[in-house]
Order: C-alpha cells, then sequence, then structure tokens
C-alpha cells in the first residue's frame, strides 16, 4: 500500500533541511510533494510553489488542491498530483502542518504515515536565533508550540544531531514503516 508521509515539526526543527537532502538521492517508490504557498518564491526557507493569495484561492474553488489550509498568514495547499501518485503506488512525503493533521487522518486514514521532526528546546531555540526570520515574541511562540505534546499516533524523529544521522533515520523508517 502507498504511504502518504506526513511530517511535521516546529519551525526550526529542520523540515526543509531534511527534504532538501533527501531530494538529493529519494527512495525509488517515493515522490516529494512540494506545497503551494502564498508567499513569494525567493523568501528563502522550503522550495515551494508561489501563489498570490487570488490565484490560491482560484485553485482551492476549482477543487485543485488534495489538502489545504491556513496558518502563520500564509495559505497552503497540497496539488490533488499527490492522490494520483498514491493511485499509482508510489509512496509521497509532504512538510505537512501538525493543526491539520485530524483532517488529513480521516481523509487518508491507513494510508496515512505522520511523522514529527524533534528537537531539544535548547537546539529549536539556537536554530531559531540564527535563522533570523522570527522576533524575540515570536519565538517564544515557537518554543511553547514546540512543547505541546505529540499528537496520537506520530512517529517521532530527533534531529539534535547531524542532518545526516536524520536522513539516515528517514530512510529507516521509509523502507520499513511501522
Amino acid at each position: 500500500m502507498a504511504r502518504l508521509i506526513w511530517l511535521t515539526g516546529p519551525s526550526g526543527s529542520g523540515k526543509d533541511s531534511l527534504l532538501n537532502a533527501l531530494r538529493e538521492a529519494p527512495p525509488e517508490q517515493l515522490v516529494i510533494a512540494h506545497r503551494y504557498i502564498t508567499r513569494p518564491a525567493d523568501a528563502g526557507g522550503e522550495n515551494h510553489v508561489a501563489l498570490s493569495e487570488a490565484e490560491f484561492r482560484r485553485r482551492e474553488t476549482l477543487g485543485l488542491f488534495a489538502i489545504s489550509w491556513q496558518a502563520h498568514g500564509l495559505y497552503y495547499g497540497l496539488g490533488e498530483e499527490i492522490d494520483h501518485w498514491l493511485a499509482r503506488g508510489l509512496n509521497v512525503l509532504v512538510n505537512g502542518s501538525r493543526l491539520h493533521l485530524p483532517i488529513v487522518q480521516q481523509h487518508y486514514g491507513a494510508q496515512l504515515l505522520p511523522l514529527v521532526l524533534q528537537v531539544s528546546p535548547q537546539v529549536l531555540e539556537t536554530r531559531l536565533r540564527q535563522r533570523g526570520r522570527e522576533s524575540e515574541a515570536e519565538i517564544s511562540k515557537r518554543l511553547a508550540r514546540a512543547a505541546e505534546p505529540l499528537p496520537a499516533h506520530c512517529y517521532p524523529l530527533n534531529n539534535d544531531g547531524a542532518l545526516s544521522d536524520t536522513l539516515d533515520k528517514l530512510r529507516q523508517l521509509l523502507e520499513h514503516p511501522p
């Protein structure tokens, strides 16, 4: 059965770095989906498809997203192509949203493999400060949110150490899913 691998984790946990590293040599039956976001293409961070809010809403109305949500003042979507890839027997890895996991669980059921990339509070704070995108108040909010308990039925993946170690652990999970 093809799986939708829903990767979540706090901002600064290393999701984009992990996905970019995996894109260099993905497993044979894995596709890493790009998100459609109402954020400029040159804003930094993840490799995404930039859309205006009007274009995003138009595509949403036309039913072109398998999943869409709003967070941090932006709109996010995963194109309907992910459902086509799953139907072809391919595993699909996406950068997901922890808050929208229940909706995704209802839609994909047993096909869903929810992963949470975790880092210790000290590592997370250091990374957030180093990247310089957030104010002190935003950093405090992100640290508080990261301290919340994991959603039920999620598999933790620690990224405190070297990215290559986390990539190895992710590859093992993808080869032998729970």
